[in-house]
């Protein structure tokens, strides 16, 4: 196609699409001018949604005359379109015939494709083509590129270049479908996999046997052997993902037993060519071996960890399994050889003998991980083993005995654990030269939390002891006892053995806690060995701050003042052995020795005010974020386990604070840290901490702002905060008070944060009911929004709680005139026609029967929630909640007498499905409460006195049948309920909970009074009992007179 080159200035929008001002949009977004690539940008953009777009980026793609740079960036463009417009559901889709035409055309071209580059990412086009094409309408993609291409590309006329292009495709489609969650992606993979893989391996083996040979015997073409492993590696990378994906029972096909075991024979010709004579292979040759042999460690592992039973069951895959573990003891005498590194001392230059070859480190680490998913087989079955029919549980069974008996026997576990011990837990040269050099990255490396232990060898070999020695209790715990007490002694001063002896203990805390002295260890050995000054001496002060850590969570009763002393001893700057990682490890591990529950504060406040600065200093002296966030989370334990005690120390701790969120900038990991621990001083030091409200509310506001940028990160740390800093006052400020108004927009954007933001309004109802209420109609109408069916029952059943508790605050507050005026605000924002909606909806369900059926919008509970709202306001003011009633019914154009009827049949018959008792009474009063007001209620007589025969029995225990004959929900005694300690807030919940008339009222006295009330409207008592009395069944008169209500 012939486009002219020189750049022709285009208007920036509205282009017509065709080759032409493609190629002129593509060559300007592809130059170094910023306003070209801009502009050019920006019409592509403009394009994405038109036909004919992505077929033209392949044609300009493919067309190798072109300039690479506007190749390349027209595949980039058409690679990441397919994502998004490939789909046949996606808006503005790719059309039929467009796919058509890009497919026709994409692997004949990737197959020619003379640069690697370009190469790659039309592999990674026709990948993710065939991910959304296969099986249904590109079936037979796969096929197409193994039998067809791909064997024609290993003729020996063939073009050279099509062989590994062809490699190159069909690894991104293996790798591609691989991911897939699909089952008729997967299914489809594996019905291929085996056409795939005859041709596949077949090339894979000519080609290893060609380099092999000429390595052997040699010959005069170097080139075509280097090309033959370069092609081997890249039909092995394939082939290692056919085999784990395609196939979900290799070990039942006869191809995959042969070839595994040549595999594995190569794997040991290979690993001899690199031990032999590695000097007499050429550089590029030797780091190709070394990439096969990466490979197929690789393979190794994902079958044992994907197809665990195939593993086992596989020919020599047992015998493979102890050629790693004799690779292992051959890589560890250099690695933790202890005559290698007697001598190695921190602060040499590091380059001591024997720095390992990492090809050899890389597979080291592999077998490890291959013996540690092996061992995994045989402890961990259910979480290793997935089976659904009787073949796959004998082959469970069958892989299980394999392992154990052959395997991880006894002999080899206990060899295994004495090799992990002293060779791989031992520091090599390496590690003391990066201790030296970069202290901070090298203790931060050592911590790794996560999955990062599968990439280092000595933290992988610590997750293979604990397993073995965990499950081999009776067998090893002796042995390693044996050694240790051996080496444990002061006088010992073999520093890395006895360091990583000390390691082994540690990590084995819980499984040999039983049989260790540890107190005597720590006080005859340890005390001591902290002490001494010698150089070296560092690496075991790090040792035992560790060691204390692990065991003090584990081991109760130990001497808590002595391991306080060694970490004050160890965090001191003074002390010249206590470099950098030797603090920072301490500083990271005292948060295990306060945390355990036995931790008291009086026994640490001798030793708090030296190690709370040294801790606070050190937090100032490190640079890695990450270091200082771990060393805040020990300052944020301290203060949560100190409690009141961190009183004296806060200031210091506060005056921190801000110059570490200055410097924090962009690092809001960091700034969630300091929110973490403001929060925690603020819950410790109680009513005490509001002499920092003037500078933790502005931090609070700037982070719940709705167009602040640091919101999106610090929302969920500043509300914690925000809600200590309420329970922690004991008067509202107008600056606390001001805050409110960031609640609104969490209700109603942040969904994630409503239960919280929920948690923080009932604060401020409690904290200051009477600024509340001057701002109910806000409140209320973000209730009213939030109300319904598509919100979680617990936030219901907090918004009708936050309501009951504006309702008992008019009460308390203004009488009357305050009920009213809430209640009718309720109505206003609609919150009670909401509440009355879903009630109306129950009872309208409740009506229905058989296959017609209607099932309510809310379920039992939130019914409870919503009948405890009006329970609260015709507690309080019957009158106005029967005046509500009637605003109601004119509002939904029904009288009041139909809509009182439909409501106290729901109502009646919904309180035998209450199970909590405190609820029940409340709704017991309440109605009680209307029987003088609202005539209806008081022609349901007959229901209410079974309701107070009910609620008298199940509250009132007679003398006679040992009680007291008062309501036991009743709190006789309010000071029995104060406990010490308390923090503002539960102050307040406290008498809250003291006030509620369920908790003053007496039942049998409450309905003894209201019947007096009725009798008295009556008259007398005889006329009470000829109309109120006549229609109740002689059984339920009967049943109630016998409380001796009256």
């Amino acid at each position: 196609m012939p486009f002219m080159n020189e750049v022709v200035e285009l208007p920036p929008e509205a282009n017509p699409l065709n080759s032409y001002t493609l190629y002129q949009v593509l060559i300007r977004a592809s130059s170094a001018d910023q306003q070209q690539v801009q502009t050019g940008t920006q019409q592509l953009q403009n394009w994405e949604k038109q036909p004919g777009f992505y077929s033209s980026l392949q044609t300009i793609f493919i067309d190798t005359s072109l300039p690479l740079e506007v190749r390349y960036l027209s595949a980039i463009q058409l690679k990441n379109g397919l994502d998004k417009y490939w789909r046949k559901t996606a808006a503005n889709a790719i059309s039929k015939d467009e796919k058509a035409l890009i497919r026709s055309r994409c692997l004949e071209s990737g197959i020619n494709e003379p640069d690697h580059r370009l190469a790659l990412q039309n592999a990674l086009v026709i990948a993710k083509i065939t991910r959304f094409e296969f099986p249904h309408d590109w079936p037979d993609a796969i096929s197409t590129v193994a039998t067809h291409h791909l064997r024609a590309a290993s003729q020996p006329n063939a073009n050279p270049i099509h062989l590994p292009r062809t490699l190159l495709i069909l690894l991104y489609i293996i790798k591609e479908l691989a991911t897939g969650r699909l089952q008729r992606t997967r299914a489809s993979l594996q019905l291929a996999a085996p056409e795939v893989f005859q041709v596949l391996g077949k090339i894979y083996v000519d080609k290893v046997h060609s380099w092999m040979t000429f390595l052997r015997v040699g010959g005069d073409d170097e080139g075509g052997p280097l090309n033959d492993i370069e092609q081997s590696l890249l039909a092995l990378r394939v082939l290692r993902r056919l085999l784990i994906a395609g196939y979900e029972f290799p070990n039942r096909h006869k191809d995959i037993q042969d070839f595994w075991v040549i595999i594995n024979n190569q794997f040991g010709e290979m690993l001899s060519l690199l031990s032999q004579n590695p000097q007499s292979l050429n550089a590029a040759v030797l780091r190709l071996i070394e990439k096969h042999l990466v490979q197929m460690s690789k393979l190794h592992l994902e079958m044992v960890r994907v197809h665990p039973a195939a593993f086992a069951l596989l020919p020599d895959s047992i015998s493979l399994a102890r050629a790693y573990w004799g690779l292992l003891v051959k890589f560890g005498e250099s690695f933790g050889s202890q005559s290698a590194v007697k001598s190695t001392k921190i602060g040499t230059d590091g380059d001591a003998d024997n720095e390992d070859m990492p090809c050899m480190e890389k597979l080291s680490l592999k077998g490890l991980l291959l013996l540690r998913a092996c061992a995994k087989m045989v402890y961990n079955r259910t979480q290793t083993f997935k089976y659904q029919h009787a073949e796959d549980k004998d082959e469970k069974r069958c892989s299980i005995d394999l392992i154990k008996s052959q395997l991880i026997t006894e002999n080899l576990a206990r060899e295994m654990m004495e090799t992990l011990v002293t060779r791989f837990f031992v520091f090599r040269p390496r590690d003391l030269r990066e201790w030296e050099e970069e202290p901070e990255e090298w203790e931060r490396r050592e911590e790794g939390e996560g999955d990062v232990w599968e990439f280092s060898i000595r933290s992988c070999a610590e997750k293979l002891f604990l397993d073995l020695v965990i499950n081999n209790k009776e067998l090893l715990i002796q042995p390693l006892l044996n050694v240790f007490y051996d080496v444990a002694t002061p006088q010992n001063n073999d520093i890395l053995l006895k360091d990583s002896i000390y390691a082994a203990i540690g990590l084995a805390a819980p499984v040999v806690e039983k049989h260790l002295d540890f107190e005597t260890f720590l006080n005859s050995t340890l005390v001591s060995e902290v002490q001494i000054q010698q150089p070296g001496y560092n690496i075991l002060r790090r040792r035992i701050a560790i060691i204390l850590g692990q065991w003090l969570t584990c081991k109760e009763g130990l001497n808590r003042p002595i391991v306080y002393q060694i970490f004050q001893y160890l965090l001191d700057k003074e002390d010249r052995l206590n470099d950098e990682v030797v603090r920072v490890t301490a500083a990271r591990q005292l948060k295990n020795v306060v945390d355990p529950f036995e931790f008291t504060a009086e026994t640490f406040m001798p030793f708090a005010p030296t190690i709370l600065a040294r801790l606070l200093a050190l937090i100032e002296e490190v640079e890695l974020g990450e270091t200082k966030m771990a060393l805040l989370n020990t300052i944020s334990i301290v203060v949560v386990k100190m409690e009141q005690h961190i009183t004296p120390f806060a200031d210091q701790i506060i005056s921190l604070l801000p110059p570490l969120w200055t410097q924090a900038g962009d690092e809001y990991l960091m700034k969630q840290s300091i929110l973490s621990v403001l929060a925690a001083l603020l819950t410790a030091m109680k009513a005490e901490s509001r002499r920092y409200h003037p500078m933790i509310v502005p931090l609070v506001q700037s982070s719940i702002e709705l167009e602040s940028e640091t919101r999106p990160y610090l929302l969920e740390d500043a509300l914690e905060l925000w809600a200590a800093i309420l329970a922690q006052t004991l008067e509202p400020t107008p600056d606390i008070i001001s805050l409110t108004q960031y609640l609104f927009p969490i209700f109603d954007t942040a969904a994630d944060y409503l239960r919280k933001a929920l948690e923080i309004t009932e604060s401020y109802f409690l904290l200051a009911p009477q600024a509340m209420l001057e701002n109910s109609t806000r409140f209320l109408s973000a209730f009213a929004n939030l109300l319904g069916a598509q919100l979680k029952r617990e936030a219901n059943g907090s918004i009708t709680h936050l309501v009951q508790i504006l309702i008992r605050a008019a009460e308390s507050l203004g009488g009357s005139p305050a009920v009213e005026t809430l209640t009718q605000v309720l109505i206003d924002t609609r919150f009670l026609h909401k509440i009355m909606s879903g009630l109306k909806n129950t009872y309208d369900a409740h009506q229905t029967t058989g296959p017609n059926r209607v099932y309510s919008n809310i379920d039992g509970i939130v019914e409870t929630d919503y009948l405890s709202v009006l329970a609260r306001i015709a507690y309080a003011r019957p009158y106005v909640f029967a005046t509500a009633i009637a605003n109601i019914a004119h509002v939904t154009n029904e009288n009041f007498d139909e809509t009182i009827t439909w409501l106290l049949t729901e109502w009646f018959s919904h309180l035998e499905n209450i199970g909590d008792p405190t609820k029940k009474k409340l709704m017991c009063l309440a109605l009680t409460a209307e029987l003088t007001t609202i005539p209806q209620v008081r022609d349901r007589l007959q229901e209410l006195m079974t309701l107070w025969t009910d609620m008298i029995t199940e509250l009132v225990v007679s003398v006679e049948d040992g009680g007291d004959g008062r309501d036991s929900l009743v709190y006789w005694d309010p000071d029995g309920l104060e406990q010490g300690g308390e923090s503002p807030e539960d102050s307040r919940r406290r008498n809250i909970l003291f006030l509620d008339p369920i908790h003053r009222v007496d039942i049998k006295d409450f309905i003894r009074e209201q019947l007096q009330r009725a009798i008295a409207a009556e008259d007398s008592q005889e006329a009470f009992e000829r109309l109120w009395l006549v229609n109740v069944d002689a059984d339920v008169l009967r049943a109630f007179g016998t409380l001796g209500v009256l």
